[in-house]
Order: C-alpha cells, then structure tokens, then sequence
C-alpha cells in the first residue's frame, strides 16, 4: 500500500489540582521531535507507527510530537506553540492519505481543558472531513465527545503498568491502514459509569478488578465485526464534566454490535466499582505497622504525591512520620524541592546542612518539616529509563542530592520524574533491599519495581493533589451521582456515545 500518513501528537497527562503549570522547559527536557528526528524514533507509541506503516509499504510523514512528564495543565502559550507547530507541518506536508495522532487522553491546557478534542478539531479542521485520523489513547485517558467527533478510531493501551506503548503504537498503524484499504468502517461507542477511583487496584495483570474488564473485552476482540475493545480507567485528576471509566468498542461498520458489547463491559466495570477503590492508613500508622513486619523493604506507598499523575513530588508527610516514629531505620524517601537541591550541591559532599524541606512548590497541601543531615552523594540526575512508556529515552531529575539523616536517605532532586523501575534510585547507588522502608510516590509501578523484594505495603491516606480516595478533592465540575462520593448511588443502564462517519449520537 502507497499511502502517506502524517504521524505526530502532543503526549502529557494533566492534573487540574496542582498549582503547577507544563512550561515549555517541561517538554524540552522530555520529547520535542519533528523532522528526521521523530522519523528515527524506533520506540514507544511512535515507533511502533513508523515500524508498521514501513513494514506495510506506507510513507510516514514526519509532522511533530511533544511529551513531557504529567503536570498540572499546560501553559496557554506553550500549548499555542506546540499546537501550531504540529498545524504549521500539517500544512507544509503536502497531500496526506490519513493522520496518526499518538496522545494521553488525560491531557489539558489552560485555554483547552480538552486538549486532545482541541486538538483532533484542529488537525480535522486542516486536513478535512475525507481523511482520516486515528489516534492512540493512554488507558487513563478522559474519552470526550469532541475526541469521537474529530477522529475516525481511538484505540487504547492494554497494560497497566504500561508495557505495550510500541504494541499500541502498532495496532494505530494497522487500524488506520485497514480503514485506508477499505476493509474498516469503523463505529465507535463509548459507554461510561461514574466511577472515579485512583489506580491503585487498576492492574491489567490478574487478579484484580480492572483486569477482569479488561481480559473480557480482549478475548471478545476480533469476534465477528469487533475490532477494538478498549476499558478506560479514567485519570480522576481532572476537573471536567462527564467524567468516569468505561469501554470504547471500535467495530467494523456494526453499530448495534459496538454498543451492546460497550453497555455489556461497562455494566460490568460499575458492578467492579466497591472492588477498586483502596483502603489507606495515616503514615504514623504505616510505619508502625510496618515496624511489625519482619524485614525490608516496607513499601509506604504515598500516592497523593505522584509525579506520574501530576503532583510536584515535593511532599514531605511521610518523612515527618519516618523522623518521628522510626529514627534509626534505614529508609528511603524522595523529594523534589530544587532549591534544597540546589543548598545541598553548594556546600559539597560530606557536609552538615540544615533545611527546610518539601511543599516549596505546591504548598496548599503541608507545611515543610526542618531537616539536619549530611549531603552522602550528589548527580546531574540524568538516567535512563529501562522499559515502559519511556524505554530508551532520558530522563532528568535535575541537579540531585542524597541528604541523610541518620539512617534515613532522603534523593533531593530539582526536577518532577516519572518512576518506572528504580532507575532514579540506581543513578545514584542507593539499594533498597538495605531499608526497612522505602517511599513509593505512584500508585502501580512500585509493584512491578520492587516484586520479590517488598515484605508489606501500606497504602497512606495524605494531602496531595492525587489521592488514593478521591473524595478529598474539590470537583467543581462533576456533576452529582458518582463514585465513590455517593457510594450508595445506582445507575440503569449506561449511556453509550455513538460516532458513525463521526457524527455523533447518544443512545439509552
């Protein structure tokens, strides 16, 4: 097939809780690729892309492509830069048979809540209503109307932890090459609960709740007119309207079938609802227990503060707790706060320093706590990520230092970073399988990084801007009747969005 297909997109996910913004430097220390630079990309979503539509004879039309760490939204003129920046290439690409979007879902800017709806419209809007545009969605993607509207296919990862980006990027490739040849006429329908739960019980890997969804709809897959399944576990730190988890079902040119099978899985994601939300202790309380346990590592899983979801990482509750009920227990526990970082690399290795650390960039959520310790190490924080989303690609954590306090190791670094495996932690020779407690800030890769080494973990009930009960968070958008803010409200059947030649309906 001789097709030319303009590959780009805009990758972030977005925190509307945070009072940090995505500045452009958010993006310039991650992925900004246009040119021959994105067409060399031979991992993640895009790679998976080009790999497909060079193996199947296409052309891959380099557009641009930006990604930067979650984040609280994006800065009005950084997204008005990006987003031009894609359209000025869309323009200057010459004639293109079909577009390939690689995008969050979760994303959001000060001027586009709905980035990625904003962002499918105005790609639509310059190539026009004939071509196609399929883009790939994070699982915790926000699915909204304007997104099925604007785009021909959507088709979500499977993995949780994300391990199938590549994968992902292959299956973009194939759907639009299907649709390009004729042999896909695809319908979407997306049916949604209101449920909003962390994703701390949202493995894809069984047991769990959201994996039992998930198997489901991958074993329907590729039954009778059924092209894609796709459960969403919604990323629940934005502050929109309609928001929840589902299913979106892509079928070929079977209306009927894609909304019975969405209804059916979606119905099935709400009866799981009880099952995904997690229990949480105070930090006191989980180092207390975790005291009990014989051995290490004590994982404190402090989810509130995820820099993967978008929180600043510079929270500091659980180390209160550690100074206060375990001293002299060897712990690890990371906080970004750039200008400790900074106090720590001008007095030099081997000295004393006092600070005051933690919650210097997002301070509603606590108050700093006084520290004295001796700087044991310091980095450019520059790594390398090993696997995942990211495989490959370089990750900066900032001018970084290790200030210990006693036996308690605290990784000072300037930068919010993504945790995959331990990759932060082995830049600078730290070894968690020496402590008794080590501080997770995500909610799902600790497992995968510390599986066979971990000897308890506590999930910690602490301010932040993504908790592990999103009940503590202020929506104001969200309208009555979901979860778990109304645990005991019940729900019909769902309602099922339908986009057919993308013109969009709603059915009962």
């Amino acid at each position: 097939m001789s097709a030319r297909v303009g590959v780009g997109g805009i990758f972030i996910e977005c925190n509307h809780f945070t009072a940090q913004l995505a500045d452009r430097a958010a993006f310039e220390r991650s992925e900004w690729l246009a040119g021959e630079a994105l067409l060399a990309k031979d991992t993640g979503v895009i790679g998976g892309m080009l790999s497909v539509l060079r193996d199947l004879g296409c052309e891959p039309v380099p557009l641009f492509y930006a990604s930067a760490c979650p984040s609280g939204a994006v800065e009005v003129a950084v997204y008005d830069e990006l987003k031009n920046e894609l359209l000025r290439r869309l323009s200057d690409a010459g004639k293109l048979d079909g577009v390939l979007l690689c995008l969050h879902g979760a994303g959001a800017a000060v001027n586009a809540p709905d980035l990625e709806g904003d962002l499918a419209g105005a790609v639509r809007a310059r190539v026009g209503e004939s071509i196609p545009i399929v883009g790939t969605l994070d699982l915790h993607a926000h699915v909204t109307s304007k997104m099925l509207m604007q785009t021909d296919a959507l088709l979500a990862w499977e993995t949780y932890p994300h391990e199938d980006a590549f994968e992902t990027g292959e299956r973009g490739a194939r759907g639009m090459t299907e649709i390009l040849a004729g042999r896909l006429k695809p319908v979407m329908a997306l049916a949604k609960v209101p449920v909003l739960v962390s994703a701390i019980h949202g493995q894809t890997k069984p047991p769990g709740p959201f994996a039992d969804v998930m198997q489901e709809a991958k074993r329907l897959e590729g039954e009778g007119a059924v092209f894609s399944v796709n459960p969403i576990l919604v990323h629940p730190y934005l502050n929109m309207p309609d928001m929840g988890g589902g299913v979106l079902v892509v079928a070929n040119d079977d209306e009927s079938g894609a909304v019975s099978l969405a209804k059916r899985l979606a119905k099935r994601y709400w009866e799981k609802r009880v099952e995904l939300q997690p229990e949480t202790v105070s930090p006191a309380d989980a180092v207390r227990r975790g005291l009990q346990a014989k051995g290490g590592p004590v994982l404190l899983v402090e989810t509130a503060d995820c820099c993967g979801g978008g929180a600043s990482g510079d929270s500091v509750h659980t180390l209160r707790a550690l100074l206060a009920e375990a001293p002299g227990q060897a712990a690890i526990v990371p906080v970004v706060d750039p200008g400790a970082a900074q106090v720590a690399h001008s007095a030099g290795l081997g000295q004393a320093i006092r600070l005051r650390l933690g919650h210097q960039l997002d301070p509603q959520w606590g108050d700093p706590v006084e520290v004295e310790g001796v700087v044991t190490k310091l980095s450019d924080g520059a790594f390398v990520y090993r696997g995942g989303i990211w495989d490959g690609r370089a990750g900066d954590m900032g001018p970084t230092a290790v200030v210990a306090v006693g036996p308690i190791q605290i990784v000072i670094s300037g930068n919010a970073t993504y945790d995959w495996m331990t990759e932060q932690y082995d830049l600078l020779d730290l070894s968690p399988a020496d402590c008794k407690f080590v501080v997770a800030k995500n909610p799902m890769n600790y497992q995968q990084a510390y599986a066979g080494m971990m000897k308890a973990v506590y999930v910690l009930d602490t301010p932040g801007p993504t908790p592990a009960n999103t009940n503590a968070l202020p929506y104001t958008a969200m309208s009555s009747g979901w979860f778990p803010a109304e645990p005991e409200h019940t729900i019909d059947e769902p309602e099922v969005l339908v986009s057919r030649r993308r013109k969009l309906r709603t059915t009962p």
